[in-house]
């Protein structure tokens, strides 16, 4: 045993766990922490310019790469608030992240101290366990406990609140025989599988729905190999996305309301069995439960008791962990295929595949305007970037187009804010995406209003440089909302538009209101304006070579026709199209078109 602050308790702790970098701002309350950071030398920080900005680099540093767990770190008071949005993304997708809070002394919580809240009341409904450490000898352990916790189930967020008298106070300790608590994770019996597999087997027209919980599991070569063994067709979710290659014959589209394909919905409709492995039936997946499941028998496996049954009762439910589940399943489905048991499925998936090719269930992408539409713009993301490029993106037209148009093939490879969908989390994610991995390709996308929220995270690129691509499409409107208030008709308070008089007289552009080239490389990167889909290239090209040359994010920012409708509906089977169908091979998503 060792005598030691508390807090320095806690970074060792920190270390045995794995953290090698966090995020964060210093403040007075949260000093402490800093200074046993720095005086133990083994864990690094990235200095964010807003502390929501530090949570949602943690988030991009954990859905980066499997096993990572983001820290972010704030003083007291605003800055624990200020992360609450951060928690609950991460907690919507389940997503493990640690957020530290400084805390007023012990003595002064109850006098209405200066930054003094009650963080930990506030963060519970979006956290697995938000506490106020009250005694120092709880520290080291509390650190445990939260690693243990995020690890274990359903993945999610934790925060530990330190009053500075507490993180200050010595304690015994001993680091050298502490060892992380194992994670608990619920795993299908064999006889869960075998009833799975003769369900499946049952049914005539069988579908599986890949969710996030198979990413968060790492899992992906799993799903794909139970696919190939059962010769079924996949629909992953948006959280799924890269669970199985876009350009496999057995991946058929995505389904919803917003992001989604026209044949992955027209191929959920057609199923009789829906197989779903660590999804959660959101609504933007389902529309309307009375329409996605009519004429459809389900399985649900979820690693959390309390999602089976919660939007719909499934006709069989598992609870269980996606890896440990699909790895019974696989070992089921390899003995009925050996077995000569299992169904041939090859009239299903070439009826599925069918409709993936077909013009019909297109999307048209080859317009020539100038200004441009969104969609031409997707067209040249796809033909210019490799299939190795991650993606990053949050909420949005230019979100929900790019599930519709651009490509994944690999999980991970789609890095996004599902379900809570906050704007300006795409700059500090991809921040946090590029920590976690310095080799790999990143290329953000955003509207113009996601692009403004957290826009000076760009100087923490400069700072630490950590370049990625940031494609900006710019319509200079709040696009998803205008279209939403077509149903009240009304056009109102959503236009982002005004005559920028710091702009020259024939800019094109300063009608459109923001000069985002000059806001980031005031910010201390580069930009580049694009009015022309033959320009894009070249753009990609120009940006490859200054991150090169000075390691700075990059933006690409594409000036838009002020109104695009984008693709959605209220129903599945009533998705409103308002371009004209594909009339070119090249726009099609099936394995040639991939490869244009």
């Amino acid at each position: 045993m060792a005598k030691m602050k508390a807090i320095d308790a806690a970074v060792l702790v920190l270390e045995k766990e794995g953290v090698t970098v966090t995020f964060g701002v210093p403040g007075a309350a949260i000093n402490p922490l800093y200074a046993a950071m720095k005086n133990h030398g083994g864990i690094g920080h990235i200095l964010a310019r807003h502390v929501e900005g530090a949570s949602h680099m943690a988030e991009g540093y954990t859905r980066a790469v499997a096993g990572n767990i983001g820290v972010c770190i704030g003083t007291s008071g605003p800055a624990g608030t200020d992360m609450i949005t951060g928690l609950y993304s991460a907690s919507a997708d389940s997503i493990p992240i640690l957020c530290i809070t400084g805390q007023a002394p012990r003595s002064r919580l109850h006098k209405e101290d200066f930054q003094a809240v009650d963080i930990a009341s506030i963060a519970k409904p979006v956290t697995k366990w938000a506490t106020t450490v009250l005694e120092p000898a709880q520290v080291p352990r509390a650190f445990q406990q939260a690693f243990h916790l995020m690890r274990s189930g359903r993945p999610g967020p934790v925060l530990i609140d330190l009053p500075i008298d507490v993180q200050l106070a010595e304690i015994e300790f001993d680091i050298d025989t502490y060892e992380p608590l194992a994670a608990y994770k619920p795993a299908a019996s064999r006889k869960q599988a075998e009833k799975a597999i003769e369900m499946l087997n049952e049914s005539e027209r069988p579908l599986l729905v890949s969710g996030g919980g198979v990413i968060n599991a790492d899992a992906s070569d799993l799903m794909v190999e139970l696919a190939e063994i059962l010769n079924v067709p996949v629909i992953p979710t948006l959280m799924g996305w890269g669970t199985i290659p876009d350009d496999h014959p057995l991946m058929v589209g995505m389904c919803g309301l917003q992001t989604s394909h026209r044949y992955g919905n027209a191929n959920m409709l057609a199923s009789d069995f829906v197989f779903g492995i660590g999804n959660r039936w959101a609504n933007r997946h389902t529309g309307s439960v009375e329409v996605y499941t009519k004429g459809r028998k389900f399985i649900h496996v979820d690693i959390e008791p309390t999602q089976i049954g919660r939007v719909f009762a499934p006709d069989y439910g598992i609870v269980s962990d996606a890896k440990a589940a699909l790895e019974q399943f696989v070992a089921v489905a390899k003995e009925w295929k050996a077995a000569g048991k299992l169904k041939c499925r090859k009239a299903w998936v070439a009826e599925c595949q069918g409709r993936k090719n077909s013009v019909e269930y297109l999307r048209k992408t080859n317009f020539d305007n100038v200004p441009m539409k969104p969609q031409r713009v997707y067209q040249c993301m796809n033909r210019t970037l490799d299939r190795d490029t991650t993606y990053v993106s949050t909420i949005g037209l230019s979100q929900i187009a790019g599930a519709q148009f651009l490509h994944v093939y690999k999980p991970r490879n789609w890095i996004n804010c599902g379900q809570a969908g906050p704007l300006g989390w795409t700059t500090p994610a991809a921040l946090g995406v590029r920590v976690a991995d310095p080799q790999r390709k990143i290329v953000a996308l955003s509207g113009d209003y996601d692009f403004q929220f957290m826009i000076e995270e760009l100087a923490v690129g400069a700072q630490f440089k950590l370049p990625y691509v940031h494609v900006l499409v710019n319509n200079s409107y709040l696009g998803l909302i205008r279209q939403a208030q077509r149903a009240f008709s009304i056009d109102y308070c959503v236009q982002l538009a005004f005559d920028n008089i710091n702009m020259d007289e024939g800019d094109a552009t300063r009608g459109y209101g923001v000069d985002h080239v000059k806001v980031v490389e005031g910010l201390g990167c580069k930009a580049i304006r694009v009015h022309r889909a033959e320009d894009f290239a070249p753009a990609m090209q120009q940006a490859e070579a200054w991150m090169a040359e000075h390691k700075t994010p990059v933006v690409i920012e594409c000036i838009l026709e002020r109104v695009t409708n984008i693709s959605m509906g209220a129903e599945i089977d009533n998705v409103v199209e308002f371009e004209d169908l594909a009339t070119e091979k090249a726009d099609a998503p099936s394995a040639l078109a991939l490869l244009d």
